[in-house]
């Protein structure tokens, strides 16, 4: 039996038009909406409820082919409340912004975490994003973050936009999974996490420290908090000094250096690592 007929045909549709504008970050915080694209994140959206209990997936385009092929997550989205909409490919193709667009795209509400409830929840492992502005990194710093067990990422106020198409796809659905508080200057995240007991620790290359010193001196079982900065020139000496510690991950071999979604997930990992070990963070490997 042959897909159903597209109900959506025409990229000047209304509804087309209205989901292609999310695609500007100006229209993405008027409207508290940003597009969500592939089986896996539309899937984690589905899925998904803000401390509200609100659904947070409002609206799903989805190509007649792709509908038929991923029939779970277009039950899971009716069952969420989301209106579901067949769509040409044209369509699907308007309304992405990747090259080769699955077949599934989603509208979804803002899900942020205010910083104070991220603190409230006394988290023991945190990544804090400091002027971090390629949304490919910052997505998959957050999903580094996710994998490694981490309770909370922070997005500074001078950091790349959470809901940047490219940063959502880059988290693979980990989105979706923890507290993301942003907006928050970097001052005040350190403040913050520093009243609630947790150790601030910076990652430089060029850092006093090194990561695997601090392993074998057993100073990193404690609640900590990993700040990364800027994909080119690294974190300021004003923010550095706000840290416990400046720590270097260990270059071994002839490479200059790391890039920073390979040096977040190294230190984060070693964290948690670290707080398994001593009890503090349950294991990375739990479901």
């Amino acid at each position: 039996m042959p897909p159903a007929s597209p109900d959506l045909i025409s990229p000047r549709s209304p509804r087309v038009s209205a989901a292609r504008r999310l695609a500007r970050r100006n229209f993405r915080g008027k409207e508290r909406l940003f597009l969500a694209e592939g089986p896996q994140a539309v899937r984690e959206a589905a899925g998904h409820r803000g401390n509200d209990g609100t659904a947070t997936l409002v609206e799903l385009f989805a190509t007649p082919d792709a509908a038929e092929r991923y029939a779970d997550i277009i039950g899971d989205a009716r069952d969420a409340g989301a209106r579901v909409h067949l769509a040409a490919e044209q369509v699907i193709a308007d309304i992405s912004t990747t090259v080769t667009p699955q077949g599934l795209v989603g509208i979804c509400r803002f899900l942020d975490t205010p910083f104070d409830a991220v603190l409230d929840a006394r988290p023991k492992l945190v990544a804090v994003l400091a002027n971090v502005r390629d949304p490919g990194n910052a997505g998959t710093v957050l999903r580094c973050a996710d994998a490694a067990g981490a309770e909370a990422v922070v997005l500074t106020d001078a950091s790349v936009d959470l809901y940047n198409p490219k940063a959502v796809r880059a988290s693979v659905g980990s989105l979706f999974h923890l507290p993301v508080a942003v907006g928050v200057p970097v001052e005040r995240a350190v403040e913050g996490l520093k009243h609630t007991g947790v150790r601030i620790l910076a990652a430089d290359g060029a850092g006093d420290r090194d990561l695997d010193d601090e392993l074998d001196k057993g100073t990193m079982g404690g609640p900590t908090a990993w700040v990364f900065g800027n994909e080119a020139w690294g974190l300021p000496e004003e923010t550095r000094a706000l840290a416990d510690a400046v720590v270097r991950v260990p270059i071994h071999g002839r490479a200059e250096s790391l890039n920073l979604a390979t040096a977040a997930a190294v230190c984060l990992y070693a964290s948690a690592r670290a707080q398994r070990a001593s009890g503090g963070c349950r294991s990375v490997t739990e479901s």
